[in-house]
């Protein structure tokens, strides 16, 4: 490959919650025993060396000496609309529909405080990222879940007549549609989101669309934008988006909104601005440059082979060493969400004894169920393939015995 997924890059001391966290309580895993390095399988980041043209970018910014008040160059919005046109097939997208987020749970939010008040209910896919559950919790909004249901190939799908019935019972006007899917690693087809839109559209349901994930696609599978299946869905549509989760920008903070509908488009950009905070960061500016470079176009090709690949081990890692824990097979991101309920009865431990097992030989995994997975773990498998390997070896020597 051109570009580096194989170099093991020392994180601690360098800021990094994925290492230096651990052991400190909280949502974060234990730290090791002795004798046993950390590995981060747990925070959504990759433990890759970073696209050079991104830190190019970055380091020559950084050499002029000034670093005040500033307004966005064209470039950069040239560059979201020929990323989304290259990689989505995305047409017709024009400056005046990209608003600027400092992340994708803060323009949730902004969305969310102009589709309804506080105290209304908001129907959202479960198992649920937990940063829509905190956010919501915290903002005043109350969750209506309607479960995901594995059919009979394993394959996580929705179940529209119960969306439907949770939309007229508890009156929604709001939904929050996570494409593709985290946890658990759906890339829908077209006739899904079709069928979602068109119940949306049935029950005039505004949808805020999280597609920070889109660009993160496995082999044999590609990301439709929410906004393309049909008129209707580009104008009652908030999507988000971000070079961070594709490019391991998180620390840099940004990311950024495409909304059609003008009338939508102005009231959360109002919304937004209220805080006087929701502002651009100059170097998150041209680390987006840096990355929506023909390069970067390269390296995230290389990565997706790259994840395939480690999930495909992890997946067949798994089937053959470790009977009683089930997953259906990611399309999508660089997590697994493991169930591990039959292996914790038929073996007579709990999920937290798995965890603390794990944990104590440095496989730093998340627990589950704040995702809403009852008896699972959520496994990160943006490593080094050399990493993943040492890892599943630990698990298998030490935890699922």
């Amino acid at each position: 490959m051109k570009y580096d997924f194989t170099s093991i890059i020392e994180r601690r001391g360098m800021d990094a919650i994925a290492v230096d966290a651990l052991g400190n309580g909280g949502a974060a895993p234990g730290a090791p025993k002795e004798g046993f390095d950390a590995i981060p399988m747990w925070v959504a980041d990759m433990n890759f060396p970073a696209l050079p043209t991104i830190q190019e970018a970055v380091i020559r910014r950084t050499q002029h000496p000034a670093y005040g008040y500033f307004s966005p160059r064209e470039e950069y919005f040239d560059a979201i609309i020929r990323w989304q046109e290259t990689r989505n097939q995305v047409t017709g997208l024009t400056r005046a529909c990209i608003g600027y987020e400092n992340g994708v749970l803060g323009g949730v939010i902004s969305a969310l405080n102009v589709f309804c008040s506080r105290g209304d209910k908001v129907l959202l896919h479960k198992p649920t990222y937990i940063g829509f559950t905190k956010s919501l919790k915290n903002n005043g909004y109350h969750i209506v879940h309607s479960a995901l249901k594995q059919d009979e190939n394993n394959i996580w799908r929705m179940d529209f007549e119960d969306m439907e019935k949770k939309i007229v019972e508890h009156r929604i006007h709001a939904a929050i549609f996570c494409s593709p899917h985290n946890p658990c690693g759906r890339v829908w087809e077209r006739w899904e989101i079709e069928k979602a839109m068109e119940l949306y559209k049935k029950h005039d349901v505004f949808v805020i669309s999280d597609e920070i994930w889109s660009d993160l696609t496995l082999t044999g599978y590609r990301h439709i934008p929410t906004q393309s299946v049909s008129e209707d869905a580009r104008s009652r549509t908030v999507a988000l988006y971000a070079p961070s989760k594709t490019f391991n920008l998180a620390g840099l903070v940004g990311s950024y909104h495409i909304i059609y509908n003008s009338w939508i488009r102005d009231r959360i950009e109002k919304e937004s601005s209220l805080s006087h905070y929701n502002e651009m960061n100059v170097l998150s500016m041209y680390a987006l440059i840096g990355a929506y470079q023909p390069e970067g176009y390269e390296w995230v090709d290389e990565l997706r082979e790259v994840l395939t690949g480690n999930i495909r081990y992890a997946a067949d890692f798994i089937r053959e060493n470790f009977e009683g824990v089930s997953f259906s097979m990611p399309q999508g991101t660089y997590m697994m969400f493991l169930d591990c309920s039959e292996w914790c009865e038929k073996h007579g431990k709990t999920l937290d004894e798995i965890e603390r097992a794990a944990w104590d030989v440095g496989v730093a995994v998340q627990d589950g169920r704040s995702f809403h997975g009852p008896c699972h773990l959520r496994v990160n498998l943006a490593l080094p393939f050399s990493r993943v390997q040492e890892a599943f070896d630990r698990l298998k020597k030490y935890v699922f015995v």
